[in-house]
C-alpha cells in the first residue's frame, strides 16, 4: 500500500475533478436514441479538454475512453453502435490520468421511463457505497468496508458481485489493496491516513454470479438480471473519508 503525501493528494483531487466533469457530461447526454460510442466520445472530449488522458484507452488492449455498460452488463461494456433505449439503465465508468495521478469513478444512470424496481437498484448501489464509508477511517480494515457494503446490499435483497473488486489508486489505476464488496469485519489490509482507494459496489437485481463475454471484457450477470455500479475515489483520513469524485 502506498500512503499519499499532501502533494500527491492534491494531484489526485485534480484528476478526480476531471472524472466528475466527464460523468456530469455523460449524464446530461444520455437520452433514448444515443449510442454507447457517442457517450464515449462525449466523455473523451471532456477529459482531453482538461489536458488529461483517459486511462482506460489502451489499458491491456481496452479500446475506449470509458466503459459503458447497459442493463445486465455489470462493468467493462465496450462502447459500440448499440442504441440506448427508453427504460434502460446505463453505467459509465471513467478513469483519468492528469499530471501523473489517477482519478476513478462510476455511476449508473436511468434513461427515460425507468421502472421503480430499476430506480431502487440504482439507489441501492449508491447507498451501499455510503454504508461502506461509515468504516473508511484510519485504524479500521478493508474488511470493515467490505462487510458493510455486503450487509447493506443483501439486507435489501440484492446480489453483490464477488468476481470484481475495488482497489487502491494513485500513480497507477490499480494499486494495493484490493477492496472487495463482501467480506468479514476486522479482516484485510489496515486503513491508514492518506491511503487512496476506490470503493465500488457492483450489485445485481438477482444472483451475484457473472460471466465474461468472448471479447474478454464485457461482464454480464449470469441470470440476465440488471446490475448497477457506483464508485468513487476516496482518501482515508483519521476522521471522515474525503470523497474526491463527488
Amino acid at each position: 500500500m502506498i500512503v499519499k503525501t499532501d502533494k500527491e493528494r492534491e494531484a489526485m483531487r485534480a484528476a478526480s475533478r476531471v472524472v466528475k466533469a466527464a460523468l456530469d457530461a455523460a449524464e446530461r447526454f444520455i437520452v433514448p436514441g444515443v449510442t454507447t460510442i457517442e457517450i464515449d466520445k462525449v466523455v473523451e472530449d471532456v477529459i482531453r479538454s482538461f489536458g488529461a488522458t483517459p486511462s482506460s484507452k489502451g489499458f491491456e488492449g481496452y479500446p475506449n475512453a470509458s466503459c459503458v455498460s447497459v442493463n445486465d452488463v455489470v462493468v467493462h461494456g465496450i462502447p459500440s453502435m448499440r442504441t440506448v433505449r427508453d427504460g434502460d439503465i446505463v453505467s459509465v465508468d471513467i478513469t483519468v490520468l492528469l499530471n501523473g495521478y489517477q482519478g476513478d469513478a462510476a455511476r449508473t444512470f436511468a434513461v427515460g421511463n425507468v421502472s421503480d424496481k430499476d430506480k431502487a437498484l440504482i439507489l441501492a448501489a449508491e447507498e451501499a457505497f455510503f454504508a461502506g464509508m461509515e468504516y473508511a477511517t484510519a485504524g479500521n480494515r478493508v474488511g470493515d468496508i467490505s462487510s458493510a457494503v455486503q450487509l447493506y446490499t443483501e439486507l435489501h435483497g440484492y446480489g453483490v458481485v464477488r468476481a470484481l473488486t475495488g482497489h487502491g489508486i494513485g500513480k497507477k489505476m490499480h494499486e494495493p489493496p484490493e477492496v472487495p464488496n463482501f467480506g468479514k469485519r476486522h479482516t484485510g489490509a489496515p486503513l491508514k491516513n492518506g491511503l487512496c482507494i476506490c470503493v465500488e459496489p457492483m450489485i445485481t437485481a438477482g444472483d451475484w454470479r457473472v460471466y465474461i463475454e468472448r471479447d474478454g471484457w464485457t461482464v454480464r450477470t449470469a441470470d440476465g438480471s440488471k446490475a448497477a455500479h457506483y464508485e468513487n475515489t476516496v482518501i482515508v483520513t483519521d476522521g471522515a473519508p474525503e470523497i474526491l469524485t463527488l
